[in-house]
C-alpha cells in the first residue's frame, strides 16, 4: 500500500512538463525522472497492468515513502533539471554510465596572452573554448601530446611562466617557443592557437589548406625554417587523415550512437564523424540496467554531452531509438551549442548504414569485455584450485606493516576486485601500544581491528533479513567492511599464524587466509622448500615466492608467470606501496607536530597566535601571565593548561669564584714550602 501522503500527491499532480523525485521512507531520493505531463507519467507507475517492464517499478509501491515534483516551462528545461538532480542525488535506480565524475575536456582560452591547453573535468561558461568530451584520460592526454608536439603551444602554468628565468626542456626539444623568456611573435602564436582549434574540431581539410598556403608563402619569403615547421604540421595531419575512414558523403558533423545489450548488461558505442570521416570511437559499458533502451540513451545523452562545451555537440545525433523527451533533449543541446542539433533514428539509407556500423562495434566491444571477464574468471579459478579455496576469490585483501626503525608503525589493508584495485576498500591503521619493531604484535592489532569490523558487517547483513532488500543493500554499502573471499598476509609461517590467531579469536574460522613470502631457493632445488639456502650458497640462490597455507608446514612455490602469483603479488605490492605512503604521511605529521598540540584547549589557531606573538616554546614558557592572556584565544583555563604543561624554569643561582688564599705573592710563587724552596708559576 502506498503511503497516504503519496496518494494525496498523486491526485493533485499537474498536467505540465517537469521532473519527479521518488523518495524512500528515510527521505533518500531513489529515482529521478522527467515527463511531458507529470500527471499521466507519475500515475502510470502505480497503475495495475502497466506495460512498464523496468525491474524497479514493482518495488516502488513498498519503497516509495514520499513524492516530489518540480514543474518546468518546457521539456527542454525538464531535461536540464533531470541531469542536475541525478548528479546531485545519485539515485540508485537511475542509469550511471561510469561513476560520479564528469568526462574530460580540453580547454583553450584565446583571450590569455599566451594560450595553452588545459585538461578540465567540469567546463564552465567562462568564454573559453572546450573540446571533447573524451572517453578516457588516455585519449585526452594523447591528443594534448600531439598538439604540443606539432604546434608548440606552451605547457607550463601561469605561475610557472611568471617565475621562470630560463627556458625549460620543452624549448630544448623544440616543443615550445619559450614565450616566458624569449620574444615571440604574438600574431604567429595566435595563428597556431587557431590551427589547434581547427585540429581539435576535426576540420582537417580546412586546416590543411591554410597550412599549405602558409608554407608556400614562407618559402617564397625565404623563411625556410618556418616553412619546414608548416611542412611537418601538414605531414602530421595527413598521417591522421589516412587513419580515418570515409564513412559518409556529407561533410556534416554527426555522432552515431550504437547500442547492444544482453539482459541487464549493455554497451554503448559512439562513432565521432567529422567532415564525413570517422575521427574516433568511444565505448561505454553499462551494468545492472533493466530499463528500456530509450531511457538508457536519454541518460547517456544528458551525462555525456552535458559534460562538454558547445564544440562537443555535433550537427546531428544518430541513435537506434529516440530517447525519452527527444524533442526537449534536442532543444537543450541546440541551446548549448548555439546552432541547431537534431536527433534522428534512421530506418534506411546511408545513416542507417552508419547506425548498423555503430551497433556492430557496440556488439564487438561487448564481446571483448565479456571475453576479458571470462579470462579473469578462468585465472581466478586457477587461484582457487591451487590454493584449495572454497569459493572463487573475486575479492582479495592483503595486509602489510610498515615502520621506520620501529617508529611510525602503520598497518595497511588493500583490496583487489577481479584483479583490479578496489580503492574504496583501502584502509590504514595507526598501531599503538606495541613495542618498537614487534611486527607480529602490530599485525595482530591491525588484523584484529579489521576482522572485528568485518564480523560486525556480516552480523548486520544477516540480521536485516526481515527488512527490505533495498535497506539491507544500503546497510552493506554504508558499512563496506564485509570480509573478502581470500585474505593474504605478507610473510611466511609466523605472519600466517598471527593472522589465523586474530581471525579465530573473533570466531572467524572459515575465513581463507594464506601467507605470501619471498624466500631464497637453491639453484636447481626450487621445488624443495625444506632445503634452506644458508651460508655463501645463499648469495647465489634465487628469490622465489611461496604461499603458506594453514596446517601445512612447507610453502607452495609459485611459477613466476602463473595466474596465482600474478594476483597475490599484485595485492602484496599494492599493500607495500599503500603502507609506505601511510607511514611517510604519519612521519611527516609527527615531524611537523608542536608540543603545543598536546595542551588541552590549544587548537591550531591558538597555537599559531602563540608562536607568532612569543616566537618559540621557550618564549611561551618565559612569558608572564599577562603576556599569555594578551594572546588571542588564550583564556584563564588555557593559561592553567599551559602552565601545567610548560612550567617556568627556576632561575639558576650565580656561583662566585673562590677567593685567593691569603699570603699569596703577586708573582704567584709560594714561599711556604717545607724545604724553603719556591715554586715557579705555571
Amino acid at each position: 500500500m502506498l503511503p497516504e501522503i503519496v496518494v494525496q500527491k498523486l491526485e493533485s499532480l499537474p498536467a505540465e512538463p517537469g521532473c519527479y523525485l521518488f523518495k524512500d521512507g528515510k527521505g533518500r531520493v531513489v529515482y529521478v525522472g522527467k515527463a511531458k505531463s507529470l500527471r499521466s507519467r507519475v500515475r502510470s507507475y502505480f497503475q495495475e497492468g502497466s506495460s512498464d517492464e523496468r525491474y524497479f517499478v514493482p518495488l516502488l509501491a513498498r519503497t516509495v515513502g514520499d513524492l516530489e515534483t518540480i514543474v518546468t516551462a518546457s521539456e527542454k528545461e525538464a531535461a536540464i533539471l533531470e541531469d542536475s538532480l541525478v548528479k546531485e542525488h545519485q539515485p540508485r535506480f537511475n542509469v550511471k554510465l561510469r561513476d560520479d565524475k564528469s568526462f574530460l575536456c580540453l580547454r583553450i582560452d584565446a583571450r590569455a596572452p599566451w594560450p595553452r591547453i588545459d585538461v578540465v573535468r567540469r567546463p564552465t561558461p567562462d568564454g573559453a573554448r572546450y573540446f571533447g568530451p573524451y572517453p578516457s584520460a588516455t585519449s585526452a592526454r594523447r591528443t594534448v601530446h600531439l598538439v604540443n608536439k606539432h604546434f608548440q603551444l606552451r605547457t607550463c602554468t601561469d605561475v610557472d611562466m611568471a617565475a621562470r628565468k630560463r627556458p625549460c626542456l620543452q624549448f630544448q626539444i623544440r616543443r615550445c617557443l619559450a614565450p616566458c623568456v624569449y620574444p615571440v611573435d604574438g600574431a604567429w602564436y595566435a595563428d597556431q592557437v587557431r590551427a589547434v582549434g581547427l585540429f581539435l574540431d576535426g576540420r582537417h581539410d580546412e586546416l590543411s589548406r591554410e597550412l599549405d598556403q602558409r608554407m608556400r608563402a614562407a618559402a617564397a619569403d625565404l623563411a625556410f625554417e618556418l616553412a619546414a615547421t608548416y611542412r611537418d604540421q601538414l605531414r602530421a595531419i595527413d598521417a591522421i587523415r589516412q587513419e580515418q575512414r570515409v564513412v559518409a558523403v556529407s561533410d556534416a558533423d554527426r555522432d552515431v550512437v550504437g547500442l547492444y545489450r544482453e539482459g541487464d548488461l549493455a554497451e554503448l558505442q559512439v562513432l565521432f564523424v567529422r567532415g564525413g570521416r570517422l575521427r574516433d570511437t568511444a565505448s561505454f559499458p553499462v551494468k545492472g540496467v533493466e530499463m528500456p533502451d530509450a531511457e538508457i540513451l536519454a541518460a547517456f545523452l544528458a551525462q555525456f554531452y552535458g559534460a562538454g562545451g558547445a564544440a562537443t555537440i555535433p550537427d546531428e545525433l544518430v541513435v537506434p531509438t529516440l530517447p525519452d523527451g527527444a524533442a526537449g533533449v534536442a532543444e537543450w543541446l541546440s541551446e548549448r551549442r548555439g546552432r541547431a542539433c537534431t536527433i534522428v533514428c534512421p530506418q534506411r539509407g546511408a545513416k542507417a548504414d552508419l547506425l548498423a556500423l555503430a551497433n556492430e562495434n557496440a556488439a564487438h566491444a561487448f564481446r571483448e569485455h565479456r571475453r576479458s571477464r571470462d579470462d579473469v574468471d578462468e585465472r581466478l579459478a586457477q587461484v582457487q584450485k591451487r590454493l584449495r579455496l572454497p569459493t572463487l576469490p573475486r575479492r582479495i585483501e592483503c595486509c602489510d606493516i610498515s615502520h621506520l626503525g620501529g617508529g611510525d608503525t602503520v598497518g595497511a589493508v588493500v583490496a583487489l576486485l577481479d584483479g583490479q584495485p578496489d580503492k574504496r576498500r583501502y584502509r590504514t591503521f595507526h598501531v599503538r601500544g606495541v613495542a618498537p619493531g614487534d611486527d607480529y604484535a602490530a599485525m595482530y592489532q591491525v588484523l584484529a581491528r579489521r576482522f572485528r569490523r568485518g564480523r560486525v558487517a556480516r552480523d548486520a547483513a544477516a540480521g536485516e533479513g526481515a527488512a527490505s532488500e533495498a535497506e539491507a543493500e544500503g546497510a552493506r554499502e554504508r558499512i563496506e567492511w564485509d570480509l573478502p573471499d581470500l585474505f593474504v598476509v605478507d610473510g611466511g609461517r609466523g605472519q600466517l599464524h598471527v593472522a589465523l590467531s586474530a581471525a579465530r579469536d573473533l570466531g572467524l574460522h572459515d575465513l581463507p587466509i594464506v601467507g605470501l613470502a619471498k624466500e631464497h631457493a637453491l639453484p636447481g632445488v626450487a621445488g624443495r622448500p625444506d632445503l634452506p639456502a644458508v651460508g655463501p650458497v645463499a648469495d647465489a640462490a634465487q628469490l622465489v615466492d611461496r604461499v603458506y597455507l594453514p596446517g601445512q608446514k612447507n610453502g607452495i612455490p609459485l611459477s613466476p608467470n602463473s595466474a596465482p602469483l600474478y594476483f597475490l603479488a599484485r595485492a602484496r605490492d599494492e599493500a607495500h606501496r599503500f603502507s609506505n605512503r601511510a607511514r611517510e604521511r604519519l612521519g611527516k605529521v609527527r615531524r611537523l607536530r608542536s608540543d603545543l598540540d598536546d595542551v588541552a584547549g590549544v587548537g591550531p589557531a591558538t597555537r599559531t597566535a602563540l608562536l607568532r606573538t612569543l616566537g618559540t616554546l621557550e618564549g611561551v614558557r618565559a612569558a608572564s601571565d599577562e603576556a599569555l592572556l594578551a594572546v588571542p584565544g588564550v583564556t584563564r583555563r588555557t593559561l592553567a593548561a599551559l602552565r601545567a604543561r610548560f612550567p617556568p624554569r627556576a632561575p639558576v643561582a650565580s656561583v662566585e669564584p673562590p677567593a685567593e688564599p691569603a699570603g699569596l705573592p703577586a708573582d704567584g710563587t709560594c714561599a711556604n714550602q717545607k724545604d724553603g724552596s719556591s715554586v715557579e708559576p705555571l
